[in-house]
């Protein structure tokens, strides 16, 4: 065999294996892609596993180094599954039995101004441009019990039903991705030692060490996240909690709990303690309703301009506007998720551009100066 036969061949073998790479890369798109259309009503129950999962992980391997795996290593994983789903099922189980009761209590009130009209507040007549006119359509509608029957009358039932129809369909929804985030969870606790390696050897075959960087900055943004969102909206909540208790506001722990929540998407807490506030304004408390309202705009500066921002942009190094544009974003984008989701992604898109900028500094860096003989002549050999 010549020389001439020898390189056609290899450069043959060269141009197969060049195809058969596109071919692969071709087939594993697709699969993927596949795998992802098949799995689309369960991707939110993967992505919260892997949330949780993340979040909880430096807990989860204290507990593994005190207590080693032995035999088929089901009771850890299965221990903070368990406690994973009593974190979310207490507080939901607290909430319904309050809302029970809320709920007999409004029937009862909705069934005596049936029959007797609801009387005019007090407070209503005060209020500005508005007052007169508020009090009037009140006696015609509501303090009178013919008008407040008429009223009810003209509400849609047909829409109603569809609605409650339609809150079922939801529930049964966020029950089965429940369970499922339950299952997956476990599984991420078992094998996550296994499942991180894996994606790690991924990573740096695909990216090289970039590519871990860009992991280790979405993980940090999650766990910050918590932090961030999660924990300090829970302090939030206890805060509140205290003030609605010593402000007399009936059923404080229910409206603590809602505080919490709310706290943990940005521009919502106000929402909750004003509604407090306009609570206790009806029922005649000024200065406590005032007081509410002013105490919760201080905790609320306080947690968004100085606790959240230190939590979560210090554990990414991430500035504050691109936090909240993530979350905010995130929330628009991916509803719930987007709370962990949308900072995670602002993270991973700010390392990769200050690895950008970083590399073309250092380029300039080592070119030499525009005026410099040396570039002058390249740019002239370079020029038509």
């Amino acid at each position: 065999m010549t020389s001439d036969e020898a390189a056609g061949q290899e450069a043959a073998r060269a141009e197969t294996w060049r195809f058969q790479g596109r071919a692969r890369l071709a087939l594993a798109i697709i699969l993927v892609l596949l795998g992802l259309w098949t799995l689309k009503a369960f991707l939110p129950a993967l992505v919260w596993a892997a949330i949780l999962a993340i979040a909880t992980w430096p807990l989860y391997r204290r507990a593994r180094a005190r207590w080693p795996a032995r035999g088929h290593d089901i009771a850890l994983p299965a221990l903070f599954t368990a406690a994973a789903a009593l974190l979310v099922l207490i507080p939901l189980g607290i909430a319904g039995v309050e809302l029970a009761r809320e709920a007999r209590v409004i029937y009862a009130a909705l069934e005596e101004a049936r029959q007797h009209g609801i009387a005019v507040p007090g407070w209503l007549g005060g209020l500005p441009v508005i007052g007169a006119q508020a009090v009037s359509w009140w006696r015609e509608t509501l303090a009178d019990p013919a008008g407040y029957s008429e009223f009810l009358g003209r509400l849609n039932h047909a829409s109603l039903y569809g609605y409650t129809r339609e809150l079922g369909g939801q529930l049964v929804h966020r029950v089965v991705v429940f369970a499922f985030t339950l299952l997956a969870l476990f599984f991420l606790y078992r094998d996550g030692e296994q499942v991180g390696a894996q994606m790690l050897a991924a990573s740096h075959r695909a990216f090289g060490p970039h590519g871990e960087r860009i992991g280790r900055q979405a993980i940090a943004s999650v766990h910050g996240t918590v932090d961030g969102l999660v924990l300090v909206g829970l302090g939030e909540g206890v805060l509140m909690w205290l003030a609605y208790l010593m402000a007399g506001v009936p059923h404080p722990a229910l409206f603590g709990a809602a505080t919490a929540i709310a706290a943990m998407i940005p521009f919502a807490t106000p929402v909750v303690f004003c509604i407090v506030g306009i609570l206790l304004l009806a029922a005649g408390s000024v200065t406590a309703a005032v007081a509410v309202v002013a105490f919760g705009f201080a905790v609320v500066f306080v947690a968004d301009h100085f606790i959240r921002p230190a939590l979560i942009g210090g554990a990414t190094k991430l500035p504050f506007l691109w936090v909240l544009l993530g979350i905010l974003g995130g929330v628009e984008t991916w509803g719930l998720l987007g709370l962990f989701l949308g900072p995670a992604i602002m993270a991973a898109l700010v390392l990769l551009w200050r690895d950008w900028t970083s590399r073309a500094e250092a380029l300039e860096a080592a070119e030499p100066a525009d005026d410099s003989p040396l570039l002058v002549g390249d740019r002239l050999h370079r020029e038509p």
